[in-house]
């Protein structure tokens, strides 16, 4: 086994993916990015496709060695009246938001079990917290990631693995700004910033950091926890 730690970081090629894999390796790890759009060193990976999956983790495996750490990032949103949204929509958005994630945790999972020390931080969302009109499907696929690291945090403890989650709040991301174009934020993002008790937009840096804390061997007291970064907007 190599000394050096193996994250597997999905939805890094962007975003808050994207700050979480840049932080690891600053921290000195080995990181591989999954992600549709991948960088020069990722993964072209569709997170809801388990032969995919499987195929980048191994050849992760083979450059680098066992996987010990694993941040699913990787996610979309969906703006519909629940009363006009498509099943197929609904899908989709569980498919890449909780499906990826059982894929992704599926196929890490056995390094972790064999060297008895593994990390899981999954980032699901604040709306779970709050919920969010027209985002349904989208709060519906976040809330049920917080139930499943509660349930893996379980399971897996005694084996030296630990389960996180952290919902971002108002963070800014390709995705926010998409949103406040398309008018579905409720208000433009400075309208959100006045009322953020910390009074900024959160940014893609501050949800890396507290992955990097989650993922160090000084945090494995720390399980089964939603750890909100979100700038006091959800207490």
């Amino acid at each position: 086994m190599s000394a050096t730690r193996t994250a597997v970081v999905t939805g890094g090629a962007s975003g808050i993916g994207k700050a979480v894999a840049e932080r690891l390796a600053q921290d000195g790890l080995n990181v591989a990015v999954f992600d549709l759009s991948p960088t020069p060193d990722g993964h072209a990976v569709d997170v809801t496709d388990r032969t995919q999956v499987d195929k980048a983790m191994d050849a992760v495996r083979e450059r680098f060695g066992p996987v010990s750490v694993l941040v699913n990032a990787a996610g979309m949103d969906g703006h519909s009246r629940f009363a006009s949204l498509r099943f197929a929509d609904w899908q989709r958005v569980l498919d890449i938001n909780l499906n990826g994630v059982f894929h992704c945790v599926q196929s890490a999972l056995p390094d972790m079990w064999e060297g008895r020390w593994g990390r899981i931080v999954n980032i699901s969302s604040s709306s779970a917290h709050s919920g969010q009109p027209f985002m349904a499907h989208y709060v519906a696929a976040k809330s049920a990631v917080n139930g499943l690291t509660k349930s893996l945090a379980l399971e897996l403890g005694p084996r030296g693995i630990t389960v996180n989650a952290v919902p971002p709040g108002f963070v800014d991301t390709p995705m926010l700004r998409s949103a406040e174009a398309r008018e579905r934020l409720g208000g433009t993002v400075e309208e959100h910033i006045a009322r953020t008790p910390v009074r900024r937009v959160g940014r893609p840096e501050d949800i890396a950091a507290t992955c990097s804390f989650l993922v160090r061997e000084e945090a494995g007291y720390i399980t089964g926890q939603i750890i909100g970064v979100n700038g006091g907007r959800n207490t």
